[in-house]
């Protein structure tokens, strides 16, 4: 339950009835989820989401129906607070640049674990400025490539420093920035890469390029 004790409502879009039968099991059995409604192709999304105005869609990917672009932007014009996390059985750099550039909350892979999934509804929902990806180093590192760069000239600079095992107090010195906008600047790397520590930060950047390359941190 959240901290609130309210259940966080969630809309299933995907036109495989089994895979909803599935994602309906996982998050029946978790005492703050509540699933508000499921469809299987882009109109009947559209219909819920003006119907209902659930917290978290998932939105399959390949759903029947126009473009899944379409689909996010009128999803946004419709409930502009729902967050939008898309589920896909493959990633590819230009339609997540696409679907980023839209407003999504976040881009999984079916692969992921249960766990991963209901731990993304969880963080999209605390977070809305946080961003959960799932997706090959490959299409994180070409979505950056051809887009504004994800981090920032100073975010970078920050998570460099972070890689050689500096302190927010280290750093904040090192930068010439207070220990505060230090913090700050590492709460907008961990939304924008999904991360859930410094190491994966590091780790995450270093895969798609975003900082220099070295061996991974454990």
């Amino acid at each position: 339950m959240t901290s609130d004790g309210e259940r966080i409502r969630v809309l299933l879009v995907d036109d495989h009835v089994l895979f909803r039968d599935g994602i309906r099991g996982i998050l029946k059995v978790q005492d703050d989820f509540v699933v508000v409604g499921e469809a299987g192709d882009s109109e009947r999304a559209l219909f819920l989401v003006a119907e209902t105005h659930p917290d978290v869609v998932l939105l399959d990917v390949e759903i029947p129906g126009e473009k899944i672009t379409s689909t996010v932007r009128r999803v946004r014009l419709l409930a502009p607070d729902t967050r939008v996390i898309i589920l896909s059985m493959h990633d590819g750099p230009r339609l997540l640049r696409e679907l980023l550039a839209l407003g999504i909350r976040g881009y999984l892979l079916k692969s992921i674990s249960w766990q991963e999934l209901v731990s993304a509804i969880r963080s999209s929902w605390a977070d809305p400025s946080r961003v959960i990806l799932s997706v090959s180093p490959e299409s994180l590192a070409g979505a950056c490539e051809a887009a504004s760069p994800l981090l920032s000239p100073r975010e970078r600079e920050v998570l460099e420093l972070t890689a050689e095992a500096m302190s927010n107090s280290q750093i904040a010195t090192r930068l010439s920035l207070t220990e505060a906008t230090v913090k700050r600047h590492l709460h907008n790397i961990f939304a924008k890469l999904g991360a859930v520590s410094r190491i994966d930060a590091v780790n995450k950047a270093r895969a798609a390029s975003l900082i220099s390359s070295e061996r991974p941190l454990v």
